[in-house]
């Protein structure tokens, strides 16, 4: 149930089936809310449904959350002390292989979830940092608590990091890769990730 939960909030923003129910909208919960008003379109729209436009709704899809996702500063704590190391063109890489890999991991997974039911509960902001509190109610009756972190870059809110049940995707990637590094390389970890999703 976690790894489904895990999916279901890296993609809420685009999941146009759930039901969504709205506590409280401050500025943060509608740039989520608004972009997920975005995909609803798209997956609803009956030009993009038969098989031969999945490719054009995947990336349609993509370029949607494209517009909340901070892909350079969630690949940048991912790789945490490593970043500075780097030079700008393997930054570049690994920033595109990341957001890759979290495309693969969970987006293309966007038609698999239907009944979820999506209650925002609200956001509290300090500054340029904001948390927007999110509760996933599944089909089995269970509760999974999210918290969608996000910073404020030239008057748009970003998301930099996702928490479900207390645990930080961000962390998590950055553990895993992190190991990689300690033990091997940064060449490998590119390798790897390369591999994973599917580009030579």
């Amino acid at each position: 149930m976690k790894k489904n939960a895990v999916a279901i909030a890296v993609i809420l923003i685009t999941l146009g089936f759930f039901g969504i129910y709205l506590v409280y909208a401050g500025e943060p919960t509608e740039v989520i809310k608004n972009v997920t008003d975005k995909i609803i379109e798209i997956v609803k729209d009956p030009a993009l449904k038969s098989p031969d436009k999945e490719p054009k709704r995947r990336r349609l899809i993509r370029e949607t959350v494209d517009e909340v996702f901070d892909w350079n500063e969630m690949a940048k704590r991912t790789l945490g002390r490593h970043w500075r190391k780097r030079t700008e063109e393997e930054k570049k890489e690994f920033v595109y292989l990341f957001g890759k890999l979290l495309e693969r991991t969970y987006l293309d997974k966007v038609e698999g979830y239907s009944g979820e039911k999506v209650i925002y509960v609200g956001d509290r902001v300090e500054g340029n940092y904001a948390i927007v509190k999110v509760k996933i109610l599944t089909k089995q009756d269970t509760e999974v608590r999210v918290l969608y972190r996000m910073k404020k870059k030239k008057g748009k809110w970003w998301v930099y990091d996702i928490s479900i049940e207390g645990v930080s995707l961000i962390n998590n990637y950055r553990t895993q890769f992190n190991n990689i590094l300690v033990r091997s390389s940064f060449k490998r970890l590119i390798e790897k990730l390369r591999a994973k999703v599917g580009e030579s």
